[in-house]
C-alpha cells in the first residue's frame, strides 16, 4: 500500500467530504503515475526490455493501454 493510500485509511477523523476529495486525489495521483510508468515504458529499447522480463509486444501492449 503506498504512503497517498495509507492516509486514506488513517483519515477517519476526517469529515465525509474531505475523506472524498482526499481519496479523489489519491486516485488521480496513482493514474498519473500509471500514465508515466507506460510512456518510460514506450522508450526502453530492447535490450532494457529483456531487464525487466518484458517481450516488445507485451511492453508495447501494456503501454497503449490507458492511464486507468
Amino acid at each position: 500500500m503506498s504512503p497517498a493510500e495509507m492516509l486514506v485509511f488513517r483519515s477517519a477523523d476526517l469529515p465525509p467530504l474531505s475523506r472524498l476529495v482526499l481519496a479523489a486525489a489519491v486516485r488521480v495521483v496513482a493514474w498519473e503515475q500509471r500514465q508515466r510508468t507506460r510512456k518510460g515504458l514506450k522508450r526502453l529499447d530492447a535490450h532494457l526490455l529483456r531487464d525487466v522480463g518484458l517481450d516488445p509486444l507485451a511492453a508495447q501492449t501494456e503501454a497503449a493501454r490507458g492511464f486507468w
